[in-house]
């Protein structure tokens, strides 16, 4: 008799062996919900490290297309010439702020400047160089909004694969009457994993979106700066015609 109660506690003492706890492990024993918890934010954050990857290149493209194109700008050449050779498909939008108010000053000048014109002319070329600032910014800006959202809402979206994680372990732990950590650990330890993963997603969606946050407001203020002195030159052109 010993012998066989021996035995039968060593069979329930392997059948409730805590599984392997492992992230592939954790995946497959979790819950349906769970499960699609996970998949959420494994999802993204792919998209959000693809969209960090993406912004790094095009900020460090950006700034290195705006050296070369004020390199340019300032070697003290033709506008013209500058605008012939660009305006037609500016590469950055520098040139295009550029090309937008080189292109109204020549419609301009084309038709005539006569002293009305003059006086709306440096409004229009101001302008059109704002829209064109405003209308680049915003592709380069494009996938900021995913970053945030990611940020503030995928530790919620882990906290709550967390919750339903536990709440099925409770449940499991009220319906077998076992409550030894062999049986607890697992549902408990899939359930953390989702809050995990959230953490995961959120803390480089955060990081990364102050980054470029503060990188292309930097840079739209660059380009208003030089809106702001391309302006100037047109006026004192303006200015110039006028006296003669």
């Amino acid at each position: 008799m010993d012998a066989l109660q021996t035995a039968q506690m060593v069979g329930a003492a392997a059948a409730t062996k805590a599984p392997e706890i492992t992230i592939l492990g954790l995946f497959w024993q979790a819950d349906a919900v769970v499960k699609i918890v996970m998949l959420m934010l494994v999802v993204a954050s792919v998209w959000c490290w693809a969209i960090i990857i993406e912004k790094l290149m095009r900020i460090r493209r950006l700034n290195a297309q705006a050296d070369a194109f004020e390199e340019g700008f300032w070697s003290g050449g033709s506008l013209d010439t500058l605008y012939d050779r660009i305006g037609q498909n500016p590469g950055d939008p520098m040139a295009a702020t550029f090309a937008a108010g080189m292109r109204e000053w020549r419609l301009a000048a084309d038709r005539g400047l006569s002293g009305t014109m003059k006086g709306s002319l440096q409004q229009r070329v101001e302008r059109v160089m704002a829209v064109t600032i405003g209308r680049e910014m915003a592709r380069a800006e494009r996938y900021m909004t995913f970053l945030a959202s990611v940020g503030s809402t995928a530790p919620f979206i882990g906290l709550f694969g967390t919750v339903w994680g536990i709440m099925n372990s409770f449940t499991s732990i009220a319906g077998s009457g076992n409550t030894s950590l062999a049986v607890v650990a697992p549902g408990i330890a899939e359930a953390l994993f989702a809050t995990a993963m959230g953490l995961l997603a959120a803390i480089p969606a955060v990081l990364s979106y102050n980054k470029f946050s503060t990188d292309l407001g930097r840079y739209a203020d660059r380009l208003d700066t030089f809106s702001g002195e391309f302006a100037a030159i047109l006026s004192r052109h303006l200015e110039e015609r006028g006296a003669a």
